[in-house]
């Protein structure tokens, strides 16, 4: 079996060059964890500037971190040893309306801010965390105030909505829909007015599927963002080629699960594809055992003489659970074995289950120690 090259986590981290670190991968795979750690170590132990930025609604993170809690601006991190250590918490509508307020006046912004269909959209449309988590990081690579920024992704169903959808929502926001909207508000001929001189069945359709008010509400809207149109396109294909330099490393993080395996190749293949830079993958809450020789079966057959014997003591629980954990272990081995057969030229570094939750610094300091001195890559 062949078995997959090492991922040195430390080399990434410590090197001066690498400035972007995103963790990514699907929902519930440790994202959020490996890259408070993995910020931790890189502010401890190289001395580096590091502001990790969560887009994990959960408190996990602020607790482990000893904060109160986290927001869309940059905390300080207290009991750092070394460096220092900044962490937040992506406040998408916050986000969006730095956005507007930094591409138009403010009579324009204010006028944006009331009105329903923005604040439909900045909170809950499709694809504004995605986008907004570029913006975001586009703002502290240009505040410069950082060695190295760690990003964990959004939880989504899939890990490919990071890279498409900023885009979905610029095409939107740029779309020839949206330029119809303002062209038609800005020669005072609303196409409202025109569909309804015309089309006047069509209109009265529509108002009733989908409302007339938000018809008005997206004219407007449309008319209030033209100063900015462009503007978003624009800056999701910066961050985009930014994501796509060489001081940016991907770490693709999963499980050692069917469904996580399974999306973390698919994802690895489309970073290669789209030429952004791939560390590796980082496979969490992996098991192992101590007495390797001795198999499952021999630990369940010594059971079984125990059992006969009459001597069912507490040796023969202690057999028990090696015999399943031997079990569990080679299901793992294999699971784990798909990716690096699909991948075999991507370093992978392994970190075991821990016995519980991570809860503090000592914990993440647990997790990044274990991260950099898995030498033992899986098979």
């Amino acid at each position: 079996m062949t078995r997959s090259k090492v991922l040195d986590t430390d080399a990434l981290i410590g090197d001066p060059q690498t400035r972007v670190v995103v963790c990514c991968g699907s929902g519930g795979v440790g994202k959020t964890t490996t890259a408070a750690s993995l910020a931790l170590r890189a502010a401890e132990r190289f001395g580096r500037r590091t502001v990790v930025l969560t887009i994990d609604p959960a408190r996990r993170l602020a607790q482990s971190l000893g904060l109160a809690e986290l927001d869309n601006a940059p905390r300080r991190v207290e009991k750092v040893v070394d460096g220092s250590l900044d962490a937040m918490m992506l406040d998408m509508k916050r986000t969006f309306d730095e956005v507007v307020l930094a591409h138009t006046t403010r009579e324009q912004a204010d006028e944006i801010f009331a009105n329903p269909f923005y604040q439909a959209m900045s909170g809950t449309f499709a694809g504004t965390q995605e986008y907004m988590a570029m913006e975001k990081l586009a703002q502290l690579r240009a505040r410069d105030e950082w060695d190295l920024i760690v990003v964990d992704t959004p939880p989504s169903r899939s890990a490919l909505d990071f890279l498409d959808a900023p885009a979905r929502l610029a095409r939107f926001l740029d779309g020839r829909m949206m330029r119809l909207l303002t062209s038609s508000s800005r020669g005072g001929h609303s196409v409202f007015s025109l569909m309804t001189s015309s089309m006047s069945f069509f209109t009265r359709t529509i108002n009733k599927v989908i409302g007339g008010r938000l018809l008005s509400d997206i004219g407007t809207f449309a008319a209030s963002l033209d100063s900015t149109f462009g503007g978003f396109r624009t800056r999701a294909e910066a961050t985009f080629k930014a994501l796509q330099n060489p001081q940016t490393a991907f770490l693709v993080v999963a499980a050692p699960e069917p469904d996580a395996i399974r999306e973390a190749v698919y994802f690895t293949r489309r970073l290669t594809e789209e030429r952004m830079p791939l560390a590796g993958l980082v496979l969490n809450r992996s098991h192992s055992v101590a007495a390797t020789g001795l198999s499952a079966e021999r630990a369940m057959g010594a059971v079984e003489a125990l059992e006969d014997s009459g001597d069912d003591t507490p040796t023969a629980d202690v057999l028990r659970v090696h015999s399943r954990l031997v079990s569990q272990v080679a299901t793992e081995t294999r699971i784990a074995a798909r990716f690096t057969a699909a991948c075999p030229d991507v370093p992978q570094a392994r970190v075991p289950a821990f016995a519980a939750d991570v809860h503090d610094l000592e914990d993440l300091r647990a997790v990044a120690e274990a991260l950099a001195g898995s030498g033992s890559a899986p098979p």
